[in-house]
Formats: structure tokens, C-alpha cells, sequence
């Protein structure tokens, strides 16, 4: 017991004397700004893939962008996201002279692999959606696409809720390979005190700690959401 309560004193001290704070306040900064922002391209990029998928396929242009999203989510989803990023940050941007910043790679990376399991995501829910709120519509005068915007995709995004938390949970947690271009995220900030302090269990513990809380925060805020949706439903 002594032994750790050394340990959690070497902690502390580096933590809270040798600055260790600073770099854990960024590493949780950029964490929720890759994880947040990635979900934000992802759920609109995704959107646009799934509606795209679900369009009846009549050749043409249809048919073209339809095996474009195909082979769009079937790159990002066939590789990992480690390789995603070394490729875009590594061959992409100096091939194309691009500069951007290590966590601006991230946010776009996280949201272009997002967006490929969303609109799978997206896709399921939008075929969930009786088809008749398709026909009453369409035979209202309503376009496809303004059908599709304003009835169909609002009713799928209640049905795929659950799961699209556990999409956002899952970003949070890969954002621990973004050290791979760079970028400072928990792991690296906890790596940081640890190899600052020469003890690495209670910074890894703590590390655990607090990506135990945000996924309990983030579950909480989606049931939040899920019974505020069921009483909206159970008012009309």
C-alpha cells in the first residue's frame, strides 16, 4: 500500500508541479474536438451516402454515384483507421502540397471513416421507415428529396439514436492512435507524465478513468435524448 501511495504521489507531482495538467487539458481538448467534429462530418457525409444507397437505381448518374459511395465505404470501412491516417497525413497531403495541422488530419480522417459506418448506419434506419411515409409524401407533391429530408431521415435518426452513440463512444476511444501523426490526445498526455515520472501505472489508470466517465456521460446524454424523443412521439 505504501508503494502506491508513492506512486500516486510521483503522479501528482508531476501533474500538478511539473505542468503535467497543461498537457492533459489538451489532450482532452483535442480528444473532444477530433471525436466531436468527426461525428458532425460523419453524420453529414453519411447522410448523403445512405440517401444516395436507398435512391431506387435507375443507371445513369444514380448508378455511378451509387457504386462511388460502394467503394468509398468499403475503403474505409476494409481498413484500419491507423492506416487512414498515415496514409492521408503522410502521402495524401505532401503528394497533393496540402499543409495542415496533425489534429486537423484527425478531425478529417475520424469524420471520412465515420461517415462510412453512419451511412450503413443511416442506410438501415431510412429502410426501417414504413414505406408509406414515402407515398404520402410523395402524394402531397412533395419532391423525393424534400420528402427524404423532412419525413423520412428525421424518423430514421430516432430509430438509429442508440446506435449512433455507440458510434460517437467508439470514436472517443480510436482517438488514442492519433499519437500516430502527431496529434496530442489522452494517450499521449498521460505517456507524457509517465515518462516524465518513470511510473507509468497510475497515469494509465487515471488515463482509463477518464475515458470510463466520458462514455458513462455520453451514454447518459443519448438516453437524455432517447426519452425526450419518446415523449415528443407519444404528444402528437
Amino acid at each position: 500500500m505504501g508503494n502506491f501511495d508513492k506512486k500516486i504521489q510521483t503522479f501528482l507531482n508531476v501533474f500538478l508541479n511539473a505542468g503535467g495538467y497543461k498537457t492533459v487539458i489538451t489532450g482532452l481538448k483535442n480528444t473532444l474536438i477530433i471525436a466531436i467534429s468527426g461525428l458532425i462530418i460523419g453524420i453529414m457525409i453519411g447522410t448523403v451516402i445512405a440517401t444516395i444507397r436507398v435512391i431506387p437505381k435507375k443507371g445513369g448518374i444514380i448508378g455511378f454515384l451509387n457504386s462511388l459511395a460502394g467503394l468509398y465505404v468499403n475503403f474505409f470501412r476494409g481498413t484500419p483507421i491507423v492506416v487512414q491516417l498515415l496514409l492521408f497525413y503522410y502521402v495524401m497531403l505532401p503528394v497533393l502540397g496540402i499543409k495542415m495541422t496533425s489534429v486537423s488530419v484527425a478531425v478529417c480522417v475520424f469524420g471520412l471513416n465515420s461517415a462510412a459506418y453512419i451511412s450503413e448506419i443511416m442506410r438501415s434506419g431510412i429502410l426501417s421507415v414504413d414505406p408509406g411515409q414515402m407515398e404520402g409524401g410523395r402524394s402531397v407533391g412533395l419532391s423525393y428529396g424534400t420528402t427524404m429530408m423532412k419525413i423520412i431521415i428525421p424518423q430514421a435518426v430516432k430509430n438509429i439514436l442508440p446506435t449512433l452513440g455507440n458510434e460517437f463512444i467508439s470514436l472517443i476511444k480510436e482517438t488514442s492512435v492519433v499519437s500516430f501523426v502527431g496529434a496530442t490526445d489522452l494517450y499521449v498526455a498521460f505517456n507524457y507524465i509517465g515518462s516524465n515520472s518513470y511510473e507509468f501505472m497510475v497515469p494509465y489508470l487515471v488515463m482509463a478513468l477518464i475515458y470510463i466517465v466520458l462514455v458513462l456521460l455520453i451514454t447518459f446524454l443519448i438516453k437524455v435524448m432517447e426519452r425526450s424523443l419518446r415523449k415528443s412521439d407519444k404528444s402528437l
